[in-house]
């Protein structure tokens, strides 16, 4: 116990600190007025606050069932609180640094000089610009976590290849994936997506993994909604690395096992069949396509479950192929050099980090790090992979920057 309090009291000890340290920073544009200097420290305590609510409030959300309101906007507003914080704290650090290698050159330069150098000091306007930019990046993510999260964003991508049959010239394919049920807290905002799905007409609607987070139980509040999904020809799903329940606890192994085939079974309720390495053909007046359905294959630490050589043994490679894989690595790592030839893989997982920029061609997230391949198309040797963004969200309750996608692929003949 005295450990733990020593622990704990040092982290308030850094934390006021650094709060102080800021405070001292931004104190110059309180222009020496008391009661904006009590409004900081009040609105910096119920940051504080929210953080601990957090906590304790984290202990109360069921893995069963969807999340409220209330506790994405708590998660929510602890995250939007700490991350400006964090980036202005870590700017202003960098500013001191600057000034000091300026001031130790200058230093080291008049040696020879009676000059008496000062150490450089801080720009008003600059620190002007980093308190607004704080500001306004604490607002943006508060907007992320109340109306960012439901901002479906249709995407229109058009495949051409000399090897869609004529049949499918103009065949459309909706692409779904990451629902991540259980971090939903608004059905009438998720059936605004499943609206803007159906009302593209699709032919095949296809979903790419991670209907949940862990347990299946958190789609039966969206069974309904997702039911009303529309598609001519079908609609069909691969697992994702979150839909195997890998990461929570079990009472046994046969309970994680009863979990997956209750999510299977929830998801052929809502019309969704599901592809475990399985191939099947997509027939029109004559015609047809492949599409296969791997299950999860991700570079370590994600499972490898999913089996290439299984769903391309018996694909004829001059018929166009369709391939539903969640990870994008997958693509990378096997899919491209396959020699069974796979026009078009269709992937998920990165969210695009929920944050980013992602407009007028700029294309940036965190998320690029670790991701090659992250959101949108990416071509090489007139083979295809489209990476979507994700319908739901996952962890902070928020998307900014990074919408929620629904990807209309539009085939076309060569």
């Amino acid at each position: 116990m005295p450990r733990l309090l020593i622990f704990l009291l040092s982290i308030f000890l850094l934390l006021f600190g650094l709060e102080y340290y800021l405070f001292t920073v931004l104190e110059p544009f309180f222009s020496n007025t008391r009661e904006l200097k009590w409004l900081y420290w009040i609105f910096q305590a119920g940051g504080f606050g929210t953080l601990i609510l957090a906590v304790f409030n984290s202990r109360n959300i069921s893995r069963n069932s969807p999340r409220t309101f209330k506790d994405n906007f708590i998660l929510g507003s602890s995250v939007a609180f700490f991350i400006p914080k964090i980036v202005v704290l870590t700017l202003f650090i960098l500013d001191v640094l600057i000034r000091g290698i300026i001031y130790i050159v200058q230093s080291i330069f008049s040696i020879n000089n009676e000059e008496v150098i000062s150490f450089p000091e801080r720009l008003d306007w600059w620190v002007g610009l980093i308190g607004i930019s704080g500001f306004l990046l604490f607002l943006g993510l508060i907007y992320a976590v109340i109306w960012g999260k439901y901002r479906y964003q249709l995407r229109e991508v058009m495949i051409s290849s000399e090897d869609v049959p004529s049949e499918f010239d103009g065949f459309k394919i909706v692409q779904i994936s990451d629902v991540h049920a259980g971090t939903f807290d608004n059905i009438s905002k998720v059936k605004k997506g499943v609206d803007l799905i159906n009302k593209q007409a699709p032919d095949l609607v296809l979903f790419t993994g991670d209907m949940v987070n862990n347990a299946a139980a958190e789609i039966e509040p969206f069974i309904k909604v997702f039911g009303q999904i529309e598609a001519g020809h079908g609609k069909f799903s691969v697992l994702g690395n979150h839909d195997y329940g890998d990461y929570v606890r079990w009472q046994s192994v046969n309970d994680k096992a009863h979990n997956l085939q209750r999510l299977i079974q929830h998801q052929k309720e809502m019309g969704f069949q599901m592809m475990r390495n399985e191939t099947t053909q997509i027939r029109r007046n004559g015609q047809s396509i492949n599409l296969l359905g791997v299950e999860n294959w991700g570079k370590p630490p994600f499972q490898q479950y999913g089996d290439l050589e299984k769903v391309c043994r018996d694909i004829d490679s001059t018929d166009f192929t369709v391939l539903m894989s969640h990870d994008p690595s997958h693509w990378d790592e096997q899919v491209k050099q396959h020699p069974k030839k796979v026009n078009l893989t269709l992937s998920g997982h990165t969210h695009g980090m929920q944050l980013g920029i992602d407009w007028l061609g700029i294309k940036w997230s965190p998320v690029k790090y670790r991701y090659r391949k992250w959101a949108g198309m990416y071509s090489e040797n007139n083979i295809h992979l489209y990476v979507n963004r994700g319908f739901g969200f996952l962890g902070w309750p928020g998307r900014l920057g990074i919408w929620p996608e629904v990807t209309l692929i539009t085939l076309k003949k060569a």
